[in-house]
């Protein structure tokens, strides 16, 4: 066991220095060493934070496997250690997951140092339900498996989340507007950023998306909208994804009914008893 050291996986800004927490600072400047996706790029928000002589490690999705035994080696030694990715929280569709697993099962502990989050930005700015919310990081490049994606996850009733390239951005909403039919999205673009952006309208609409677009992309896709009385297949999906909040009854039935058409409280009330005792 080597529960003295410690691995810290820290947070950093999206784009604005001023988000930085005092934490994350103090968590940087005093860390042994620092595991970055781009030691370039950290090196840069390391100077701009006036935190000089740190030693640093690539650790990125092509290397990480290889590198776990070099991280508990330095670990070892008695040693802390920062995580820090491009931006915002590290493992968030970015490197860390492997490295982190494998900390905790050799008795390295773990800290997390929250902070900015692009995915959580996204949900508070752009309009659309908060939650419950699946995020889908980068998308799969096949269509065949990101159709299948969309599929799996569109049933839930959720709102979904996800990381996409300019150069991919139309194609996806288009096959969105496929696999999910109609429903409203939200662009967010250059989160914190001087040209922070949201661009909202329904997928539908698709093809009337800027290819123009330029910065880093967080899309936000709203939950089914509301064509009629909601089916009651439709409610066993939804108090499914409400359920795993732990929340009361009563208080998932309310949320459910706040949302479809045709369904009392009190009615979706009896559903969600009926899901608990069948479950």
């Amino acid at each position: 066991m080597h529960l003295t050291s410690t691995l810290w996986v820290v947070a950093t800004p999206l784009g604005n220095l001023g988000d930085i927490t005092d934490r994350a600072r103090k968590v940087l400047a005093e860390a042994d060493l620092i595991f970055a996706e781009d030691t370039r790029r950290t090196g840069k928000l390391l100077q701009a934070l006036d935190i000089s002589g740190k030693s640093m490690v690539s650790l990125h999705e092509h290397n990480e496997e290889k590198r776990i035994k070099k991280v508990l080696a330095h670990f070892d030694e008695g040693k802390d250690a920062a995580l820090v990715s491009d931006a915002g929280t590290p493992l968030m569709s970015d490197p860390g997951y492997r490295v982190v697993r494998a900390c905790r099962e050799h008795g390295v502990r773990v800290v997390p140092v929250p902070g900015p989050s692009a995915p959580v930005t996204a949900l508070s700015g752009c309009g659309l339900p908060p939650y419950p919310f699946t995020f889908l990081g980068f998308l799969p490049r096949k269509e065949g498996q990101m159709r299948k994606l969309f599929e799996a996850h569109g049933s839930t009733g959720a709102t979904i989340v996800f990381f996409e390239r300019k150069s991919r951005l139309r194609e996806t909403l288009h096959l969105a507007y496929e696999s999910l039919g109609n429903r409203e999205f939200s662009i967010c673009r250059e989160l914190t950023k001087d040209y922070e952006e949201f661009i909202n309208g329904n997928l539908e609409d698709w093809a009337e998306v800027s290819e123009e677009l330029r910065g880093e992309i967080t899309v936000v896709i709203g939950p089914p909208v509301n064509e009629g009385p909601a089916s009651e297949e439709d409610i066993f999906n939804m108090i499914d994804a409400e359920m795993e909040s732990g929340d009361k009854p009563k208080v998932i039935a309310r949320r459910i009914a706040e949302k479809v058409e045709g369904w009392t409280a009190k009615a979706v009330y009896e559903k969600v008893t009926e899901r608990k005792k069948n479950s």
